[in-house]
């Protein structure tokens, strides 16, 4: 009898709204499998440009498995050469997943639960749906350490009202360079 993961799919949001879906799939599917499963729990038309990645419990970024060859790029491996088992078991049981490298959809993937296979479901199956997707992909945002002060650098300009942009004498490059 197949063994179903059970996933969590959650939208990476700052927001106070919660944006998940709880997936149920056969553990052989394919990675493209559940990508479809999740496009589509989400309502996207699946047909960006997607990718999974391997995460340890920090949600670091691993091992690329992309939905089309970009062997050109680098060496990814396809999701649909990818049994989902192969790459997510009891001991690795985070992905990262991103769709559409334009608008930059992320979310964070969890094996829940692995269950025995009920006969009466169709799968993969969309168990739970939380919260609606916003129109457009939340913005991330990248902030420096709290103590990082962009403005304490080694010349000493502390005020950016301070900087001559035609004082040319203290920097490190030839003016006419060219």
């Amino acid at each position: 009898m197949n063994m179903i993961y059970r996933f969590r799919v959650i939208l990476d949001n700052d927001t106070e709204d919660n944006v998940f879906r709880d997936l149920e799939i056969r553990e052989d599917d394919t990675l493209e499998d559940l990508h479809n499963a999740i496009t589509q729990s989400f309502g996207f038309d699946g047909s960006e440009m997607a990718s999974f990645y391997i995460s340890d419990d920090h949600w670091n970024q691993g091992e690329e498995y992309s939905l089309f060859d970009m062997s050109e790029y680098g060496d990814a491996k396809l999701m649909q050469e990818t049994a989902i088992n192969d790459v997510v078991h009891e001991a690795s049981t985070k992905l990262i997943y991103v769709y559409d490298f334009l608008s930059m959809w992320t979310f964070f993937v969890e094996l829940a639960e692995i269950v025995e296979e009920t006969d009466s479901v169709d799968y993969p199956n969309l168990l739970f749906a939380h919260g609606q997707i916003p129109d457009e992909a939340p913005e991330k945002s990248f902030e420096a350490d709290e103590d990082f002060d962009e403005f304490n650098d080694p010349d000493g300009y502390h005020d950016e009202d301070d900087l001559d942009v035609d004082d040319y004498d203290h920097l490190d490059f030839d003016e006419n360079w060219n």
